[in-house]
């Protein structure tokens, strides 16, 4: 947080002078009090018209310095915002692919929307008045001083008291906003999954059962919000009360000073000093506690997560010495791998040859995609050794990896965006490239057939396409980014029979390394691949297309 506002420190100090524009009106508001109580007690000897000039000069001062302040903080705010948004997407945006799967991507919206949204809205009001009640705390105890030190240094103590009950609430204060920022990352992801599963559950009746969990969920977020304000106006109301008392203990130490001669204005301006002392403290406090909430806001967002490790030790990038270069073969030994107590692959050994095609084959469970995330740089908490062109894995840059791999899905995501930009995926990549890669995928209809060819703008999510023209964009993705080795997860099982013969031909005729998973068998097609991958009990069993088809094992 202290970067940020020393990044932006020219607004910043914009934003302080309209703070102090704020504390200067509210000293014009003591000294109008105070003179109009001297004119009551001086009576028929007041200077009215000098009283009236300060008055017409305090009224304006006051509009004009609302005005200049509200156009200096606004710019401030806008400024702070933005960079919190840019810095909270620039996070997502760097993370491998390794570290954003650690979570579902409704917390990450979560994070982009609700937890900026909760930034705004406690951030800037509680520094405006924080600085407005600390800078107003700390002219009054300077003008304090000179006019009764023995009353200041009693305005200290006190001070010094408030400042410890407050201590005594800020480490659950800055837990409650915790608590309401992970509950609405559930809230926002049970959301979600219910909405991506509408259909479902309206054709299957069980709108209603899914109706209340959101609900639940909805009242366990209220629930969280409605702590964190109970608790905060609870720590206001024993401060407040407390400030209450040290006004009443000013106005008795100014009752017993009436005999000394002290007149009712400089009474009255003691005692406003006195009291916005301890209330503006009152209110600095609590306002700092949820300064601090914020910037935990904050840090979560825009800082790298300490746990995105899962207690395994990682290198960054950075930290990795070698390139990803494919010129011979990828090879797994002794490999095992488990999910907690499961095991899911026990020393497996294979190669994967630059070239060839291969199709990863088991039961349901047997953990098919958990050997392509292997293969894939995903996970790295195995033991064992996987090996390009001798290379270890564990010291290769992912940046360098995930640039000359490529994964296709079963489910398509495609933008909406051009023909051109779904393909290149907003890269500069050369006409004649993306050409290739359109004729590559049987392509070359579907662009002639739009009116502004590849700059067409598809609908959204290529609503406007058919199944396998959208698998066939993915495809043409891949090959234009010149991967050197595709990653397709059943990337034909969404498709009909036919359709699925045609893309899975379209795989098997690429010059790249394939690694496959798919359920389904294409006969005279399947027998293509070079190898299969076979998982049983956790065993990788390597054996040619040929035979493994041979035997009529379609699993």
């Amino acid at each position: 947080m202290k970067e940020l506002l020393w990044n932006k420190r020219g607004k910043f100090i914009q934003y302080l002078f309209a703070s102090f524009m704020f504390i200067v009106d509210r000293y014009v508001q003591i000294v109008i009090f105070s003179v109009i109580l001297g004119a009551i007690e001086q009576g028929a000897d007041a200077d009215m018209n000098r009283i009236i000039g300060i008055a017409i000069f305090a009224g304006l001062y006051s509009s004009i310095s609302f005005i200049i302040s509200r156009m200096l903080r606004i710019g401030f705010m806008r400024n702070i915002i933005l960079e919190v948004r840019k810095q909270a997407f620039d996070k997502i945006m760097r993370m491998s692919f390794k570290q954003f799967n650690r979570k579902s991507k409704d917390v990450y919206l979560s994070n982009l929307i609700n937890d900026i949204n909760t930034f705004e809205e406690s951030f800037f009001v509680s520094l405006l008045n924080f600085l407005i009640n600390t800078g107003m705390f700390i002219i009054s105890f300077i003008v304090l001083l000179f006019l009764d030190p023995v009353l200041a240094g009693y305005m200290v103590v006190a001070s010094a008291i408030l400042y410890v009950i407050s201590y005594f609430f800020s480490k659950k204060t800055v837990t409650l906003q915790e608590e309401v920022s992970k509950q609405n990352e559930t809230f926002t992801t049970n959301i979600n999954n219910t909405f991506q599963g509408i259909e479902i559950l309206k054709l299957n009746r069980i709108d209603d059962k899914f109706l209340h969990k959101s609900l639940d969920g909805l009242h366990k977020l209220e629930l969280r919000k409605y702590i964190f304000n109970i608790f905060a106006e609870c720590q206001k109301n024993l401060i407040n009360i407390i400030g209450y008392v040290i006004a009443c203990f000013l106005m008795l130490y100014l009752c017993l000073n009436f005999d000394k001669g002290i007149t009712l204005t400089n009474a009255a301006i003691v005692f406003q000093l006195g009291t916005t002392m301890s209330f503006n403290l009152i209110e600095a406090f609590p306002l700092w506690n949820k300064i601090k909430a914020s910037s935990m806001i904050y840090e979560k967002i825009t800082k790298d997560d300490e746990e995105d490790s899962d207690g395994v030790d990682e290198f960054t990038d950075s930290e990795k010495a070698e390139n990803f270069t494919i010129n011979h073969e990828i090879e797994v030994k002794d490999v095992s791998f488990s999910y907690g107590d499961k095991e899911i692959l026990k020393n497996a050994n294979f190669v994967i040859e630059k070239g060839k095609k291969y199709l990863i084959k088991g039961v349901s469970g047997a953990g098919k995609s958990t050997l392509m995330n292997l293969l894939a740089m995903t996970y790295d908490d195995y033991e064992g050794q996987i090996l390009a062109d001798g290379v270890d894995y564990k010291n290769i840059k992912e940046g360098s990896f995930h640039a000359k791999v490529s994964f296709i899905y079963q489910n398509v995501f495609l933008f909406e965006d051009t023909i051109r930009n779904n393909i290149s995926l907003y890269k500069e990549i050369p006409d004649d490239l993306i050409h290739s890669a359109v004729e590559a995928c049987d392509l070359s209809e579907l662009v002639a057939s739009q009116e502004n060819g590849l700059d067409q703008v598809l609908k959204e999510n290529g609503k406007n396409l058919s199944g396998g023209q959208r698998q066939r964009i993915s495809i043409a993705r891949a090959i234009a980014k010149d991967a050197e080795i595709l990653f397709i997860d059943e990337g034909t099982s969404s498709l009909n029979e036919e359709l699925g013969r045609e893309i899975e031909k379209v795989f098997l005729a690429l010059p790249q390394t394939v690694v496959a998973i798919s359920h389904r068998y294409y006969e005279g097609i399947s027998e293509q691949y070079d190898y299969v991958l076979e998982i049983k009990n956790g065993e990788i069993l390597t054996s040619s297309a040929i035979d493994y088809f041979g035997e009529v094992v379609t699993c």
